[in-house]
């Protein structure tokens, strides 16, 4: 008789980040193990950023197994002190810290702004959560309560999603590690120690106030150096010009290449009714395509773009592949209009094309950054008096203005011919 053999479903991954980490659980594995999961190791977790830190090259995959480390950790933390979690629950936490960027799609953002429309990576994420709970026979139930808010016991929620979640901490030491800017590390280990729970709400140890100071700091300075550099923000806005071009020409009936899982999204008009309803698009149709969309499918379909009869849409893809990116300014007052009207006629004259066609070249909008969101839950602290506070009413750093208030830029986009 043939040996059967048992797979080992408690592998040990050697991360570059924590080191040798462990997957908490049998079923875990399982999901890490389907194909839609390891789809995210073709999506890089920063994009285009590598156009600017070459060593951006790490994926969702990683970013989500960082996650998953990191939740396991903090529900041991909070277990030793005592707060009462199931099996259930800590299984359900795990999931839904593991899937929660399930929804993402190949740079993403850009994705959400031009062939997507109204559909964001967590309606996806939830879409795909719902497909392998029917497929796991209702395994992942609540997972989903815990990941959509719904379940009573908030904290768990707010492990996943809030101002201090183990994504955040996860994505800022990543990021900060692979990028190289060194002033986005933050003491995730720390952080975690110090978690508690009163009232079923996280909050953080008095002492640990510090490394919370440090964490908020470390990511209002990533947002300027890594998610908002000004040669990031070109590039990325010149991949969404490409696939708006894309999209308008296929809605006027140009025979456009594309990858089979890019084609049904570029030649089909989808909106967030098609992840609710069965309609013209059934869910399972959305998420059977969705989940053959990586990065190479836009990237092999710029290639042809390049040699496409459309001259927009050809230029721009070159651009991209060549990493010829548009010239970019940033400044604090937006830009006037006669300087951009001004730009867009001398774009027109360069590239010899319709007025109407050259905001593909010349525009201008806004970014902002916000370390601390005042309009979300509050961070609470524990206090050793064993009340709870406010970390803005605690903390000596909120005197200053720029951990609570929204700082806002704007940039000017236009081809390096029109300096």
């Amino acid at each position: 008789m043939p040996v059967k053999y048992i797979t080992n479903k408690r592998k040990i991954i050697n991360d570059p980040v924590y080191g040798f980490i462990s997957i908490p659980g049998d079923f875990i594995y399982d999901l890490i193990e389907h194909q839609w999961f390891q789809r995210l190791r073709n999506i890089k977790q920063l994009g285009l950023t590598s156009f600017v830190y070459p060593g951006a090259n790490h994926s969702r995959f990683q970013h989500c197994l960082g996650a998953l480390y990191l939740m396991d950790q903090a529900i041991k933390t909070l277990k030793s002190k005592k707060v009462q979690i199931s099996e259930q629950e800590e299984e359900g936490a795990l999931i839904a810290i593991l899937l929660h960027d399930a929804g993402h799609g190949p740079f993403s953002h850009a994705l959400e702004s031009s062939i997507i429309s109204g559909i964001s990576h967590e309606d996806l994420s939830l879409l795909l959560m719902k497909k392998l709970n029917d497929e796991f026979g209702g395994r992942l139930s609540l997972a989903i309560d815990i990941f959509k808010g719904n379940y009573t016991r908030r904290f768990l929620h707010e492990l996943i999603a809030s101002q201090m979640d183990m994504d955040r901490l996860d994505y800022l030491r990543r990021d900060s590690f692979f990028t190289g800017v060194i002033e986005g590390s933050v003491g995730s280990d720390r952080i975690i120690r110090m978690l508690n729970v009163v009232d079923d709400r996280l909050v953080i140890d008095e002492k640990g106030i510090y490394s919370l100071e440090k964490f908020l700091i470390a990511r209002r300075l990533m947002y300027w150096q890594v998610y908002m550099h000004k040669t990031v923000l070109s590039s990325e806005s010149l991949l969404v010009k490409i696939l708006k071009r894309a999209k308008e020409l296929t809605e006027g009936g140009h025979d456009l290449y594309a990858t089979p899982a890019l084609r049904f999204f570029l030649y089909n008009k989808l909106g967030p009714d098609d992840l609710l309803k069965e309609g013209r698009f059934t869910p399972g149709l959305v998420a059977a395509n969705f989940t053959r969309l990586d990065d190479s499918d836009i990237f092999v379909s710029a290639k042809y773009w390049a040699d496409d009869s459309d001259k927009v849409l050809s230029d721009l893809a070159a651009r991209l592949t060549k990493r010829d990116l548009l010239a970019i300014e940033l400044q604090n007052e937006p830009f006037p209009k006669e300087r951009v009207s001004g730009l867009k006629a001398q774009a027109g004259k360069l590239m010899k094309i319709n007025p109407e066609l050259t905001e593909y070249y010349v525009f201008t909008n806004s970014i902002s950054n916000l370390a601390y969101t005042p309009e979300a839950p509050e961070v609470k602290i524990l206090l050793k008096s064993g009340k709870t506070a406010d970390i803005s009413s605690v903390s000596d750093m909120f005197d200053h203005r720029f951990l609570s208030e929204r700082v806002t830029k704007y940039f000017l986009c236009y081809p390096k011919e029109c300096r």
